[in-house]
């Protein structure tokens, strides 16, 4: 036999590349146009998903941020995408926040109401923004806060009220939260405010509360103690000055010495008790360490990044109890032996005036007999003279 040559082609060199690609069914090609329309619709859909902002406001998809201030309000804009994380809408004109206002934006972290004119406050206004962290309301008509506003945004860490006419807090303030770091009050019309608003919020670092019209009476005193333990702990408060009455007129509650108290704690059993319990429980919260945290904020004035600071030097450590207890079973006792004295007082008093008013009676009874004994012999002198026959 020969050489056997492989005489056999080649084909895959003549075939052109693009053969060798799988081909679509003629009856599912898609003719060219048809193609180019369907695709341009689908990038201009998914255009307007993406980018969805009304006219009324710059958004910024990338950082999630819609910013409708300045821009003569009355509503909050429709249409804003749903993963918006900040909501700007300072120096409008709304007027008040209806039932979920806000449920187009249940991711909100940053709602920026300041500088409208909201007068009312649904209770369900804000129901659905639970990430919520910073609110501000400031320079409103707002003149009450209903607790039941503050349930759906426990995870606040800045709170702005100021500038507005509130004049009192619900009694649920404090326990609505708990992770609150920022309060702002300051400019309000409130006259008093009662400690148990403040004793939940244990994250608080700086609070504002000038500008409002105190009356630095028996009522404050337990604000009084309250602010001077904050401020050992660390907290910064810009000032409470009194408006009334005439004697603490333009002074800072926090200077008022306590003489000038002296009535409120003789006369007053709340001065006298009312404080253990908020000590005692502070006392184990502390874990009777009584130095300022080391993370406290350091400087006396506002710094641009928005934190107030404290001042360089340490602060002076105030005498405390070594045990809160033991000091509550002094004041009780002493309460005791008061009350023992007190009554063995009055069971002398009693005593001393029966016993005058027995003797009294007695003098009396000598008295009346000893003048019949004289009429009777005087009687007994008439007779016998009578009986005596003259001479």
């Amino acid at each position: 036999m020969g050489d056997v040559t492989n005489s056999a082609p080649e084909e895959s060199k003549d075939i052109p590349q693009d053969t060798l690609l799988p081909r679509l069914p003629r009856g599912l090609a898609v003719p060219e146009a048809e193609a180019g329309v369907l695709f341009a619709l689908s990038f201009l859909v998914l255009l307007q998903a993406v980018s969805s902002c009304p006219k009324e406001c710059s958004c910024d998809a990338h950082t999630k941020v819609a910013d409708c201030g300045g821009k003569s309000l009355y509503d909050v804009p429709r249409k804003l995408h749903e993963d918006t994380l900040e909501l700007y809408l300072q120096n409008n004109r709304i007027r008040g926040l209806g039932s979920m206002f806000f449920r187009e934006t249940p991711q909100l972290q940053v709602l920026d109401l300041a500088n409208n004119s909201i007068s009312t406050l649904s209770p369900s206004a804000l129901l659905g923004l639970r990430g919520l962290k910073i609110l501000s309301l400031a320079n409103n008509s707002i003149r009450e806060v209903d607790r039941r506003l503050l349930v759906s945004i426990r995870n606040l860490t800045l709170l702005d009220l100021s500038y507005n006419s509130i004049g009192g807090l619900p009694a649920a303030f404090a326990d609505s939260f708990h992770h609150l770091t920022h309060l702002s009050l300051h400019h309000n019309r409130l006259t008093k405010l009662d400690r148990v608003h403040l004793e939940a919020l244990g994250n608080l670092k700086i609070l504002g509360l000038k500008g409002n019209p105190w009356r630095c009476d028996c009522h404050l005193i337990g604000l009084k103690l309250w602010l001077e333990t904050f401020a050992f702990k660390g907290g910064v408060v810009d000032g409470i000055t009194c408006v009334q009455p005439h004697l603490m007129q333009e002074r800072d509650l926090r200077h008022i010495p306590y003489e000038l108290f002296h009535a409120c704690m003789i006369t007053s059993y709340s001065y006298l008790f009312a404080n253990i319990h908020y000590l005692d429980s502070k006392h184990r919260t502390l874990g009777g360490h009584l130095h300022p945290s080391s993370r406290a904020p350091a400087g006396g004035d506002f710094n641009p990044q928005g934190e107030y600071a404290l001042p360089d030097c340490e602060a002076k450590q105030r005498p405390r109890p070594v045990n809160y207890r033991h000091a509550m079973a002094t004041v009780v006792i002493t309460g005791v032996v008061c009350g023992i004295v007190f009554l063995m007082m009055v069971a002398a008093a009693i005593y001393g005036c029966a016993y005058a008013a027995i003797n009294a009676r007695y003098q009396r009874e000598l008295k009346r007999k000893a003048t019949e004994a004289d009429r009777e012999e005087r009687k007994s002198s008439e007779r016998d003279q009578e009986k005596t026959p003259p001479e």
